[in-house]
């Protein structure tokens, strides 16, 4: 029997070649007017993607390998930025007048610097093998695995799938996946449960079209940047053409105008009472930065500071209210991590196991059962409890579990990337990492968690990077990263830095802090004051001081970090073998 060869078709991606063939085809064309400096910017994102090193295209890494600036803060200065859409404005002029039978097109999505790859217009291959055509509104990212029993190398394997789908798919991609995501799971869509917050439009005077606009656009990229917090539900207040009744707060705001300047002024009200819980404004310059450029700013410091762990929504509420039981459990656990007792430990677990059982398909409560259990085991001396031998195991099942159910949840890829690294898998820890730091930037506490998991497996430049605007941001319990921030500088040998950082630590938070001190101290050849922290740790964290060893080799990975800290330990007085790995 004669195979008919179909005349549907399949899209190939563009090899690594092609794609720097393009690249130096749009480079050397009169149509495209960028500077050196642009220039050097666009073929750096492009040799990094294709490197599969795009999870590092940041702002502070091009500030610091195309503009040579260190210390750069993305927050305040917006070079990268109006670097990165002037680069966009090219190529999408480039485009438009190249016509469409461009080879490949190469873009640079907003809201971010790593360049996506497509093929130009009518560029297919026959499919052989029957009707199938793919083009990128028909991809979908494969059903999730359950992890529970996988050989870690297989474990890495899915998600470093999931990460490279996460990356490659696109916005439009990742905006289906979490509808999908919601209709499956009736508890995220109905509200049940899980704070609600309404996205109004901000006001702005009736007579200015170009504030009406910003008004929507800001709101939209607002909606798009709180969703991905799985804590809460988001409502669009303008489409309900009115304040949802069933929303538990309200985020609202207005837009003034000077010239150039924009002032966005926002408050969040609990509608219950109305209260206004947080307000805060946002100034952006138009002469600096487009339109989209300020909308994206603003609307991503707005969803940091309300919808991030520890964040204004978990902090207002001190009691919990009948009805609203994820919300409860939410609360509980952020307040047991503030307090660190073993008390609260107790009656999070408690909230978080009920809720479970009502509803087994919550992915994100399910990961903070599992945060909970891994910190009977990293943080015990400070809980004063013998960690149960099966709390590592049992966080490791929880956060697999969870995994098998939502695998584009920030929090839920946090929860398997500690499990992992307390397991002493560090490739797949930071795997998982950098998929949860993929999917929810804004998200400080994914941010922080997966910076100190980058530095303490020796990635320290990366890793602390991340940590410190986990710091910028007033990410975690107090003092809970002002640690990893001394760690960073006493790695790098900033012996004051590292002091200062040290003090600026809650050292009660945990006898760790106070350990970590002590080295430092004995390092600076302060061996006076670093004898004084062996003895207040001699006399309240008694347990800690004979496993200090163990402690220390389950957080650094490498040797060589190891051994910096059992010197400076040594330094202090405290007797210590040579070898870091042995007892």
């Amino acid at each position: 029997m004669e195979n008919t060869r179909s005349t549907e078709a399949i899209f190939i991606e563009p090899c690594g070649e092609e794609i720097n063939t393009q690249l130096e085809r749009i480079l050397s064309s009169e149509r495209v007017n960028l500077p050196e400096r642009a220039r050097k910017f666009l073929r750096f994102v492009v040799s990094e993607t294709l490197a599969g090193r795009s999870i590092y295209l940041k702002a502070y890494t091009i500030a610091d390998v195309v503009f040579g600036r260190r210390n750069f803060d993305a927050q305040s200065d917006p070079a990268v930025r109006i670097e990165a859409g002037r680069i966009r404005r090219e190529l999408e002029r480039y485009y438009l007048m190249a016509g469409p039978r461009e080879p490949v097109i190469i873009t640079i999505p907003k809201g971010g610097y790593v360049p996506t790859f497509e093929r130009g217009g009518g560029f297919i291959e026959e499919n052989p093998d029957g009707p199938l055509a793919v083009t990128p509104s028909s991809v979908t990212i494969p059903a999730p695995h359950p992890l529970v029993d996988l050989p870690s190398s297989e474990s890495r394997l899915i998600v470093s799938r999931l990460f490279i789908a996460g990356l490659t798919a696109g916005a439009v991609l990742a905006g289906l996946t979490f509808f999908l995501h919601d209709l499956r799971n009736p508890l995220v869509t109905n509200g049940d449960g899980r704070a609600t917050i309404a996205v109004d439009l901000f006001d702005y005077p009736a007579d200015d079209r170009d504030l009406s606009k910003m008004s929507r656009g800001t709101i939209d990229e607002l909606i798009t940047k709180l969703v991905k917090f799985k804590e809460i539900v988001v409502i669009d207040a303008a489409a309900e053409k009115g304040r949802p009744s069933n929303a538990r707060y309200l985020l609202e705001g207005n837009l003034r105008k000077h010239q150039d300047k924009i002032r966005s002024s926002v408050r969040l009200v609990r509608q219950s009472d109305n209260a206004v819980i947080w307000a805060n404004n946002y100034d952006t310059d138009l002469s600096i930065q487009s339109v989209l450029e300020a909308e994206t700013a603003v609307a991503e410091k707005i969803a940091t500071a309300v919808a991030q762990p520890f964040g204004v929504i978990f902090s207002s509420d001190l009691a919990a209210t009948e009805g609203w039981e994820a919300y409860d459990c939410t609360l509980s656990y952020y307040s047991y991590r503030r307090i660190m007792t073993k008390a609260a430990l107790a009656t999070s677990q408690q909230c978080l196991t009920a809720l479970i059982q009502k509803y087994p398909e919550d992915a994100t409560s399910l990961a903070m059962l599992s945060l909970t259990n891994l910190d009977q085991v990293r943080f015990a001396y400070k809980l004063g409890l013998v960690a149960p031998k099966d709390a590592l195991e049992r966080a490791s099942e929880l956060a697999n579990r969870a995994f098998a159910i939502d695998s584009q949840n920030a929090r839920v890829l946090q929860a398997l990337m500690l499990s992992y690294f307390f397991s002493n898998d560090i490739p797949a820890a930071l795997e998982a990492g950098a998929a949860s730091y993929a999917l929810n930037p804004n998200d400080t506490e994914v941010v922080g968690e997966y910076g100190l998991r980058l530095s303490m497996s020796g990635k320290w430049d990366t890793g602390c990077d991340l940590v410190s605007k986990a710091v910028s941001h007033g990410a975690g319990p107090a003092g809970y990263y002002e640690v990893g921030m001394a760690l960073c500088a006493f790695m790098r040998g900033d012996l004051q830095a590292a002091e200062l950082w040290s003090r600026m630590s809650d050292l009660t938070y945990n006898p760790m802090h106070r350990m970590v001190l002590a080295a430092i101290l004995g390092a600076s050849g302060k061996t006076i004051q670093a004898r004084q922290e062996l003895d207040w740790l001699n006399a309240n964290a008694q347990n800690l001081m004979p496993n200090i060893k163990r402690e220390v080799t389950a957080r650094l990975a490498r040797p060589e970090d190891q051994e910096k800290v059992f010197a400076g330990l040594r330094a202090a007085g405290l007797a210590l073998t040579a070898n870091p790995i042995s007892n």
